[in-house]
Formats: structure tokens, sequence, C-alpha cells
């Protein structure tokens, strides 16, 4: 049998990790100059946490927790994402832009959820396979617009749009 998990708990260790991610994610930007490196190794360990969670089965409450801190710390590079979509415009829509992208991530969620409760519909009810596609699909679909989106580190952002 196993131990009972405080989903409250849970969280906590989540958004703690997700804080200290966010704050290492800026230096580790600034040892490797680059803006998509360090983004590139949070995708990683969100991909890794993100398999641990979806095929752990009947381990201790600590390996959940430790899971959750996992993926908050991958899930903490919210600062560098932020950075990255001002350092796109230029000077005279730079703060509408920084402020928009958020909220059209945020947006988003809507979408996922009809592609997860869609997911549920044709797996039987099962959260476990819906969840894990969909995570699949939303960490493909990041991984390669952060491919193809230009490194903006070190960048002259001294311009205007035209």
């Amino acid at each position: 049998m196993t131990e009972p998990k405080d989903v409250g708990k849970a969280i906590l260790f989540f958004y703690v990790a997700g804080s200290i991610g966010d704050i290492i994610i800026g230096f580790l930007s600034n040892a490797l100059k680059s803006r998509k490196k360090p983004v590139f190794i949070y995708f990683f360990i969100t991909s890794v946490c993100m398999v641990l969670y979806f095929t752990q089965t009947s381990g201790s409450a600590n390996i959940f927790y430790g899971i959750c801190a996992g993926l908050g710390f991958g899930g903490g590079f919210w600062a560098i994402f932020i950075t990255m979509a001002a350092e796109q415009f230029g000077t005279n829509i730079r703060a509408t832009a920084t402020t928009t992208v958020p909220n059209m991530v945020r947006g988003s969620l809507p979408l996922i959820i009809i592609l997860f409760k869609w997911l549920r519909s044709i797996t039987g009810d099962n959260y476990v396979v819906s969840g894990s596609i969909t995570a699949v699909v939303c960490m493909s679909i990041a991984i390669i617009a952060l491919y193809f989106k230009n490194e903006s580190f070190g960048k002259d952002l001294n311009f205007v749009e035209a």
C-alpha cells in the first residue's frame, strides 16, 4: 500500500522549485551566452520529469514530491521566456509585446484542455494516456518553436519596428 500524498505539499514543492529554476536560468543564460540553450536544458528537465510523473507506480510520497519539484524547476524558465519575447520587438512596441506574449500562452490553455478531453474520449477515459499524449504534443510544439527561434542573447535592442 502506498502512503497518501498531500496535494498542497506537492504544489508547494512545484512552486518553490519553479522560483529557484527561474533564478538559476538567468545565471545559466549569462554563463552560456545564450537564451535558447538554457531553455532547451529546461525543456529536457521538464520532459524527463513528465515521463517520471506519468510512469510512476506506487512510489513513495517523497518521490512524488521530488517529481513535482522537478516539474516546477524545469518549468522555471518564465523569466527568460519573457526576456526572449521582449528582445524580439523594437522599443516602440516592446512593452506591449512583452505583456501580450504571456497572455497568449495562458490563453492556449483552453486548446490544451480540449485536446486532453478529446483524447480521454478516445482512450476510454484514461487520464494517464491522455495526459501523456497531451504532454508530448505540447512539448513537441515548444521544442520545434524554440529550435526555429532566432537567438537573442546580446542583441542590440535599440531599434524601432517599422
